[in-house]
């Protein structure tokens, strides 16, 4: 084989892998999936995710387990309004995941005019006690200054640990709130999450602070109180200022307590229950596992997160909740 033919064949095997992967996330369409909103469609937002959420409307993502730049451009255009971008069982490469945003932003825009999808980055480690959250904070930082929307703690198990990731995702000027001390970002890492956003650093510095909290907020910050310990905290944690929502866990949940999720057991029901019923209160919308069985049920519950449900079931939830943002 020439060097030639040797390229050309990497090149086609390339190719052939990101068509790949563009179909399993529905980028490309093998079945059909079907669009719609509204065709002068213009966004009123940076982060996709809270735009709809603020129209009541659920929304769907998927997930990545690492990636770079081809990976990025490949996801683009994906049916789904957010990318997870998992590193709680990844390794922990910023060079791949600021790749990966370059390449979102070099695919994009969205169909709903974005300049990409919303990225939640899971974090690499668990929140199971502040002495934890303090040693690892500035992976928030460096996380958030890649150009993410934003992040999930996995296994937050207090209030006060869920207070640290707060401030980890705030500046210090950022406006004061109840229960919370200042920011702990730092200058000087603004510069390319700016350039991914498409504003300057100053506007950057502005809006890069936890939704609701602050209504102009582009960022969501998520909880997993996802076993039997974070469980016992679900309404307090839920309850710290900036947290944008939460979910129940159900795989951690049943390996805490020991018990089949298969059976689906009384206590997982009311583990699910009780975390659902904190967020509520909270005013945060909670996530749950949807699938084309269940969304129009769980949308109709109440649920307003979807996880990886695919492209088809999410076009039947977008159409069951009259979305005009385009798909």
């Amino acid at each position: 084989m020439t060097g030639n033919e040797s390229n050309e064949e990497e090149a086609m095997l390339k190719k052939l892998a990101l068509v790949a992967l563009a179909a399993a996330v529905g980028v490309v369409s093998l079945g059909g999936q079907g669009g719609g909103g509204s065709s002068d469609y213009t966004p009123k937002r940076i982060n996709k995710a809270i735009e709809l959420l603020e129209q009541d409307q659920p929304i769907y993502y998927t997930q990545v387990s690492g990636g770079g730049y081809e990976e990025g451009k490949a996801l683009a255009r994906t049916w789904a309004d957010y990318i997870t971008y998992n590193l709680e069982h990844s390794p922990f490469d910023m060079t791949d995941l600021r790749a990966f945003m370059q390449g979102l932003v070099d695919g994009g825009p969205t169909k709903s005019g974005h300049r990409t999808p919303t990225v939640i980055a899971v974090l690499p480690f668990g929140g199971v006690n502040e002495t934890v959250m303090w040693g690892n904070f500035w992976m928030v930082e460096h996380l958030l200054g890649s150009g993410v929307h934003g992040v999930l703690l996995a296994h937050a198990r207090s209030p006060e640990v869920v207070k640290v990731l707060v401030e980890s995702a705030r500046y210090p000027h950022a406006k004061k709130a109840d229960g919370l001390d200042e920011g702990l970002r730092g200058s000087g890492g603004q510069g390319f999450a700016a350039r991914i956003w498409g504003v300057s650093n100053a506007e950057y510095q502005r809006l890069a602070d936890p939704w609701p909290l602050n209504p102009e907020g582009e960022l969501l910050v998520g909880l997993k109180i996802e076993d039997r310990h974070a469980l016992q905290n679900a309404e307090a944690s839920t309850a710290v200022p900036g947290v944008g929502f939460a979910e129940w866990g159900p795989g951690d949940m049943s390996m805490s307590y020991n018990v089949s999720r298969a059976e689906n057991p009384q206590v997982l029901v009311d583990a699910r229950a009780r975390v659902f019923a904190a967020t509520r209160a909270a005013g945060i919308p909670f996530l749950n596992g949807m699938n084309a069985d269940n969304i129009i049920a769980m949308i109709d519950e109440g649920v307003r997160i979807g996880s990886n449900p695919g492209a088809e079931a999410a076009d039947m939830g977008r159409r069951h909740t009259g979305r005009e943002m385009p798909w």
